[in-house]
């Protein structure tokens, strides 16, 4: 995770019940470093295959460029959040054996990874969703989700290679809708435009009034959002990669997480929800 500064508001950011939920690199064996594979892009400055440790990873499985990703062409690695999954899989599902010293486990914990770093993204939904009053009638099936997801997050090793995550995400999925609906729907009276899925790469949408709209998956890369209003805005999925967020309010919007905003641009203006941090690299 890149350091981060804490925005107005978050001075208790494990306040929320979402403590397990963010990336401890310290308990983790750079498993984000080695099972995943990196495309020479804007965001990685190398090829990389999965189960192949990047170059920049040192013994003690820690970043040996952190502090100058971005620099050194890596802005990609300062986006990535594996929610908490990483120390999961680290010191429970593998029982503190790394991937060097028992290397007959390095393929199965690299096939886990990304599994348990799912369910970590879906508990922290299902958290926020939790907590959203608009949604009270529907707080006790939210419940029993948040539960049985978690209880997936404690199988063994085998067990989770097995998962079908995808199967599990959409039944997820469609719950999180709904629960979308019933909070969006307490925004002012107004035309909300649907823009799911939208491709609005580059859009000028400085100012734009965007209250309870619903930007699910919508492609929002370089689009100008400056002073928009997000509030109560459904940002699940949405690709803010280089959006322009100065003044930007972005307090309620729902489901929106901090690789998000990490990958975005923003100033000492923009206004994050509380569970939310402001990036070091963004302007004061």
């Amino acid at each position: 995770m890149p350091d981060i500064d804490r925005a107005p508001g978050t001075d208790d950011p494990e306040s929320d019940g979402r403590a397990g939920l963010r990336a401890d690199c310290g308990n983790c064996f750079g498993l984000c470093c080695v099972a995943l594979t990196l495309t020479r892009s804007a965001d990685f400055a190398i090829n990389k295959d999965a189960g192949k440790p990047c170059r920049n990873l040192q013994d003690d499985f820690r970043c040996g460029i952190h502090t100058r990703l971005r620099s050194e062409g890596f802005p990609g690695c300062t986006v990535y959040d594996c929610f908490g999954a990483g120390q999961k899989v680290s010191g429970e599902t593998f029982g503190g054996r790394d991937w060097r010293s028992a290397p007959e486990s390095a393929q199965r914990m690299f096939e886990v990874f990304p599994v348990v770093r799912q369910l970590h993204e879906l508990l922290w939904y299902l958290t926020e969703a939790a907590g959203l009053a608009p949604a009270r009638s529907l707080h006790a099936e939210i419940g029993r989700t948040l539960d049985e997801t978690e209880r997936l997050t404690h199988r063994d090793a085998d067990a989770l290679a097995d998962l079908d995550v995808a199967a599990h995400r959409d039944g997820v999925a469609v719950l999180l809708s709904r629960t979308s609906e019933l909070v969006r729907a307490t925004a002012p009276r107004k035309k909300k435009r649907n823009h799911r899925g939208a491709d609005l790469v580059g859009a000028r949408l400085s100012g734009a009034d965007l209250r309870g709209g619903d930007l699910r998956g919508a492609l929002l890369i370089a689009a100008d959002l400056t002073g928009a209003d997000l509030r109560l805005a459904d940002l699940i999925g949405a690709d803010f990669r280089d959006a322009e967020l100065s003044g930007a309010d972005l307090t309620g919007a729902l489901f929106l997480t901090q690789s998000q905003v990490n990958a975005a641009r923003g100033n000492g203006a923009t206004r994050l929800p509380e569970s939310l941090s402001r990036p070091s690299h963004w302007e004061r």
